[in-house]
């Protein structure tokens, strides 16, 4: 029987800019949109993505620096309110109340949705269970389901919710989306880190992790690439496919209420809208746009850095046109 991979691949007409740096050393240049040094504050789920965007401008443009720092969606917010930084990258956009407090600093403030993240679910392989409806979901998340046999008949016990962090924007999203803002149930840990959610479940034959789809992904191998190898990748006018999803754990297929099939949180899903764990993610800075700041701003938001969402397995802001490739 033939194993097929869907695939996507966007096509966007890049020009590379090249010789704009010139050859000053950079402690002699002026900050401007490609020079210079600026901070930025990412929501830490979104890490592996914000790190291939920050990679390959610094290859772009080696007299940039982009400082990051990997927190909490609410102390990135804390950190663009307080003025400490000028750029964030969160699941939600700012508010009109965070606007206008922005605007009382004298500071005027640019969001544009970026990506579109699907939540993942997954299992360690030995589970036997592979696909829930989002009413299963609801009752796992509140404690109303605790065991696996109430799912599936099997002897794994008490089923063991894991996310990254209590404080994590994926929590608040199951939570709003799913609970209605409810509570969670007791069996719902934090184990401090998405590395550490994937070592629980493949540890755990009873957990189940949760995390966005571009932490399993078949391209995180770009996390390990150089720089220069990563950049070449994108700095071109050829598309760039989509990421299958990887196989050392399970990823559950979830039905969307009223629908008879469920659907694995691929970029096809994502994109047509049958897969229904999904939620944005924003770009926000206060920068100028002759600024560092407002130059990366820019770049994440053209067409090479949606090139590189592309690649991450989420599904860019600007997809120009999508493309489905099937694989024997």
């Amino acid at each position: 029987m033939k194993r097929y991979f869907r695939l996507l691949t966007l096509a966007a007409g890049i020009i590379v800019m090249s010789g704009l740096t010139g050859c000053m050393k950079y402690e002699k240049k002026a900050n401007s949109h490609t020079t210079g040094t600026t901070t930025l504050v990412c929501d830490n789920t979104f890490e592996n993505i914000m790190a291939q965007e920050i990679d390959v401008f610094e290859y772009q443009y080696p007299d940039a620096h982009i400082l990051a720092r990997y927190a909490t969606q609410a102390e990135a917010f804390d950190s663009l309110m307080s003025l400490n930084t000028k750029t964030i990258v969160v699941s939600r956009d700012v508010t009109a109340k965070e606007r206008e407090i922005l605007k009382s600093k004298r500071r005027t403030v640019r969001s544009t949705k970026i990506a579109v993240d699907a939540v993942a679910l997954i299992v360690n392989p030995d589970n036997p269970v592979g696909k829930l409806t989002i009413k299963e979901v609801s009752e796992i998340l509140s404690g109303s389901s605790r065991n696996w046999n109430d799912i599936w008949p099997c002897d794994l016990g008490e089923i063991s919710v894991i996310f990254d962090d209590k404080a994590s924007s994926l929590v608040t999203y199951m939570r709003d989306s799913l609970l209605n803002g409810g509570e969670l149930g007791p069996n719902v840990y934090a184990q401090g880190s998405i590395p550490a959610v994937f070592k629980a479940v493949k540890e755990n034959k009873n957990a189940i992790g949760v995390l966005g789809v571009s932490w399993i992904t078949s391209d995180m191998s770009s996390a390990d690439m150089s720089k220069e190898d990563l950049a070449k990748s994108v700095l071109n006018e050829e598309p760039v496919e989509g990421a299958t999803l990887v196989d050392d754990v399970k990823v559950l297929s979830i039905y969307r209420e009223g629908e008879a099939r469920a659907y694995k949180p691929y970029q096809e899903n994502i994109f047509n809208g049958t897969y229904p764990l999904f939620r944005q993610i924003y770009m926000i800075t206060t920068g100028a746009s002759g600024s560092l700041a407002g130059g990366f701003y820019a770049f994440v938001t053209g067409d090479i850095g949606q090139k590189i969402i592309m690649k991450t397995g989420i599904l860019p802001a600007r997809t120009t046109r999508i493309q489905v490739v099937q694989l024997d």
